[in-house]
């Protein structure tokens, strides 16, 4: 099966997940792409195929004869698409020889401008696959499932020599829990790779060290008309911790390496009210001030409006994977080179966010992320071409042909 075929065939299975469920899969509709994933691995003559209760799929490509003495590697994507934007539904729209010019999107005439993602003229002349604008396309991450797989059918039907192949395929990416219960006890490599990037030749093995934070706020309510020295208003706090925050050091002012505080979700009244934040900052120790910075703020509100009035929850989510990766940087540079060997240049930019392999890193499988020839994700404007996933096919089949000694 081409790649395009798996990509079209994976996104009509609507697998959103969704927020702050206490369960994994957050959905049970993913189970329904795992077991058809798992079905696939099968046919292809996989062994060790596994779809668990949790709605993990694996399987196995053993080593080809005299290859029994190479590392084990792993290539893993996620099934779930982002909570963001509707998944259901939807409805690509294929454009052959694309012009490199704005794209309406026929749903609902919205577009794709140009001015707003320049690298679209770069897509001059390729076949150009976007949503019709009344959902996101799903290519985040099902482009990444459709690579390996069609790598994998490509690397058995030519007879590549290579050693354990393990492919795993995750829930719950898109809400921080993909990771979470993967087994690497059944999952046997090595090293690995997340299919999970946009350009088809990146390799990115920095992101933020993430952490949760949220405030709640306790006021006292009384009427208004006698509310001198009683009242304690939650929801004015709540703005006042906000502006105690650093304005330029948000999501819309920053760039790169430069990390941030951002207020995700607000909501409340004069009783009680709360604040949701996300941190990030790929330095360690600026993440730790970040943190520190927050702290100091709950204890001063408390300090000024009393013991209690305010409580801070911080929860770490991930840590910057560079800690681990550059310890195994073999790995970093088998994808550099696998991306050389198909005529393009690496590219290794700080990703500003996380990904399942940043959390398998810290669990003991070193896990650069690929590219995967998408772009726009979480959206109704996300893309991607036939040609970039074409070419991902080809790098994940160059680092098989590889594999590093143990």
């Amino acid at each position: 099966m081409k790649v395009q075929e798996r990509l079209l065939k994976y996104v009509s299975y609507w697998t959103t997940s969704e927020d702050n469920k206490d369960v994994i899969p957050s959905t049970d509709r993913q189970f329904v792409l795992a077991d058809v994933l798992a079905e696939e691995l099968k046919e292809l003559g996989l062994e060790q195929v596994k779809r668990d209760e949790h709605c993990y799929v694996y399987g196995l490509l053993p080593a080809t004869k005299g290859y029994e003495n190479k590392k084990a590697m792993g290539f893993i994507a996620h099934m779930d698409t982002a909570p963001s934007f509707s998944g259901k539904d939807i409805k690509p729209q294929i454009i052959e020889n694309y012009d490199g010019k704005d794209v309406v999107l026929p749903g609902n005439g919205d577009v794709i401008k140009v001015s707003d993602f320049p690298h679209l003229t770069s897509l001059k002349g390729r076949t150009l696959i976007t949503t019709d604008g009344t959902t996101l396309l799903g290519a985040d991450d099902k482009a990444g499932i459709a690579d390996i797989l069609t790598a994998v059918e490509e690397v058995i039907a030519e007879k590549v020599p290579h050693g354990d192949i393990w492919i795993g395929f995750t829930p719950d990416e898109e809400v921080g829990a993909g990771a979470d219960l993967f087994d690497l006890d059944y999952f046997k490599a090595e090293y690995a790779y997340t299919v999970d990037g946009d350009y088809e030749g990146e390799v990115a093995y920095e992101n933020f060290n993430a952490a949760s934070a949220h405030f709640t706020i306790r006021g006292v309510n009384v009427h208004p008309g006698s509310a001198k020295d009683i009242m304690v208003n939650a929801a004015s706090i709540a703005c006042e911790i906000q502006s105690l925050l650093p304005e330029q050091e948000t999501p819309e002012h920053t760039e790169g390496r430069e990390g941030f505080y951002h207020l995700d979700e607000m909501h409340g009244d004069v009783n009680e009210a709360h604040l949701d934040y996300i941190v990030r900052d790929h330095d360690s120790e600026m993440f730790e001030k970040r943190q520190q910075v927050l702290r100091k703020i709950e204890g001063k509100m408390n300090q000024k409006y009393g013991a209690g009035t305010v409580t801070l929850k911080l929860t770490e989510s991930y840590r910057n994977m560079l800690e681990v990766i550059e310890k195994n940087f073999f790995v970093v540079e088998n994808a550099k080179k696998a991306i050389q060997a198909v005529g393009l240049e690496p590219i290794s930019l700080p990703v500003r966010g996380g990904t399942d392999g940043a959390r398998l890193s810290f669990m003991g499988l070193p896990c650069p992320n690929l590219g995967t020839g998408g772009y726009a994700f979480h959206g109704p404007k996300e893309h991607v071409t036939v040609e970039g996933m074409e070419t991902v096919v080809k790098i994940i089949k160059e680092i098989i042909k590889n594999p590093v000694d143990k």
